[in-house]
């Protein structure tokens, strides 16, 4: 997978993470460690995941030689070695709580991606992430989602229209929301709640429909009356054990915030030996 980090977002989130814990210097390592001291380091998965996020490691180590053995997308297991870092020991201790901390939970991210993908394979569904994403970092974690096998849905609120059941309740009702997005130029979703709703937004036209918070028998029913008149994302409450069953309704995809937002920090550990 290509985890591409010269976007200026991506480049300032790193920026921004190695001011927040070398502020002024890292007083340890410069206290304890000789200035011409070398070292190697070697990060090591040390449980099975999948990898993101090993692609910034030349940015949080500058004037480092960085070695990639495995990249983002790559399916890691307990033991398996993927990036040596060579260079100033100095500077591989500096750099090493930030680089565990963006591989950890991107790789986390990657991880749990790889495990909703792998819930419905078989199925013609496919796994959306969502916007729940801690600020800052979203094109990150959004990569980390597509490493590990997820669909990005729309970055922001400028790149497709999703209308919510808030916007329809402001537009003043169905109709109204989806005839003021007839000239978008962009994608255009519609979150329907009951079926006079999902009625409506058909007969307006609505070519994609976002169903939220039925089960999966009542999925199935909806999908079936739609009758593929629309493209259909199921979201609300999937998790990993539904996941299956909401992608056997029919549903073209499955939207899961949880991929990004609850997605626990897998453990990478960094060996570092002197050169």
């Amino acid at each position: 997978m290509d985890f591409d980090v010269s976007h200026p977002e991506i480049q300032d989130a790193v920026r921004r993470a190695l001011a927040e814990d070398i502020g002024p210097g890292d007083i340890t390592t410069n206290l304890c460690v000789p200035d011409e001291a070398t070292a190697t380091g070697l990060m090591i998965a040390r449980e099975s995941l999948t990898l993101a996020g090993a692609e910034l490691l030349p940015l949080i180590f500058p004037g480092c030689s960085v070695d990639l053995t495995h990249h983002s997308g790559d399916f890691l297991r307990d033991g398996d070695g993927f990036a040596l870092v060579q260079g100033p020991a100095r500077a591989l201790l500096t750099g090493e709580r930030t680089a565990l901390n963006f591989v950890q939970r991107l790789s986390g991210i990657a991880t749990l991606a790889a495990a909703y993908v792998q819930a419905v394979q078989g199925t013609r569904c496919r796994i959306l992430d969502t916007r729940k994403t801690t600020p800052g970092l979203r094109r990150l974690e959004k990569m980390a989602a597509a490493a590990g096998g997820a669909v990005n849905h729309r970055m922001g609120l400028f790149d497709a229209v999703l209308i919510k059941n808030n916007h329809i309740t402001a537009a003043g009702g169905v109709r109204a929301a989806v005839e003021g997005t007839r000239n978008a130029g962009v994608p255009v979703e519609i979150e329907v709640r009951t079926r006079p709703e999902l009625d409506e937004a058909l007969a307006c036209g609505a070519t994609h429909l976002l169903l939220d918070n039925l089960d999966p028998f009542d999925a199935r029913q909806w999908i079936l009356h739609i009758g593929g008149r629309a493209t259909v994302e199921l979201s609300g409450g999937i998790t990993l054990e539904s996941a299956r069953a909401y992608a056997e309704s029919g549903a073209d995809f499955l939207s899961s915030g949880a991929i990004t937002h609850s997605a626990r920090a897998v453990d990478v550990n960094f060996r570092l030996e002197l050169a």
